[in-house]
């Protein structure tokens, strides 16, 4: 079941959202929790985890800019979509990661498909992994926690937040594996997974947590053209 945060000081508007995303949800067939907040501080004093949420800028004391920042440290991964009147922090929305910035008053059909597009990502993330083998024991690795393949020969290193991970692999078979997966291989040695391009130009790219990794120039259109696609699948304002 879907766990989703709707947070706005204005107790009309909260309301109104609350129940459009339900009644979206109740037509996608999707079970779902929906909780209201009138402010940041009570949103980040809940204790539930939830997938996605909804989340006004412009607020008393705390306000939605500083209610993400916050809320990232606790759940990285998690879905933010902000809703606001104003234009103005549209760019302060991606050092947050959010999935996507509405504009009040939100259009019904504007919300359906971002909501649409944010409980597909949900999905994606919380099922998607590979098994690898190594020291004669199988290993899951969900795809949503590895930056990059680094390929030496056959010995295949997967970065991530957690540090380094080895095993065996053949290039040929791990590319069909991530087929449609959202990974690129930029270089002969290097498979990135595109959710985590920060910044890139035609010799590198530099991934959030600050790593680079070298373009092959042969590939460096065909990568633009994948990373793009990556963003607008996942929300981004393009």
């Amino acid at each position: 079941m879907l766990s989703i945060a709707v947070c706005d000081d204005e107790i009309i508007e909260c309301c109104n959202m609350a129940r459009k995303i339900k009644d979206i949800l109740e037509e996608m067939g999707r079970p779902c929790i929906v909780r209201q907040f009138q402010s940041g501080g009570e949103l980040l004093q809940a204790l539930e985890s939830f997938d996605i949420v909804f989340l006004d800028i412009i607020m008393q004391d705390l306000d939605g800019m500083k209610t993400a920042q916050i809320f990232r440290e606790k759940a990285s991964d998690k879905i933010i979509i902000f809703v606001s009147s104003s234009r103005e922090y549209v760019f302060e929305a991606y050092d947050v990661e959010a999935f996507q910035y509405l504009l009040k008053p939100v259009d019904d059909r504007k919300l359906k498909r971002v909501l649409q597009k944010a409980v597909l990502k949900t999905e994606r993330c919380s099922r998607e992994f590979i098994i690898v083998s190594s020291e004669r024991q199988k290993k899951k690795v969900f795809l949503d926690d590895i930056y990059y393949f680094e390929i030496k020969g056959r010995v295949v290193d997967v970065h991530g937040p957690e540090g380094i991970f080895t095993y065996y692999e053949q290039i040929g078979e791990l590319e069909n594996k991530l087929c449609d997966k959202g990974f690129f291989r930029c270089h002969k040695s290097y498979l990135v997974n595109l959710k985590y391009v920060d910044v890139y130009n035609r010799r590198e790219v530099t991934l959030e947590n600050g790593e680079r990794i070298v373009i092959a120039k042969r590939r460096y259109d065909k990568f633009v053209q994948e990373v793009l696609k990556v963003m607008r699948k996942n929300g981004g304002i393009l």
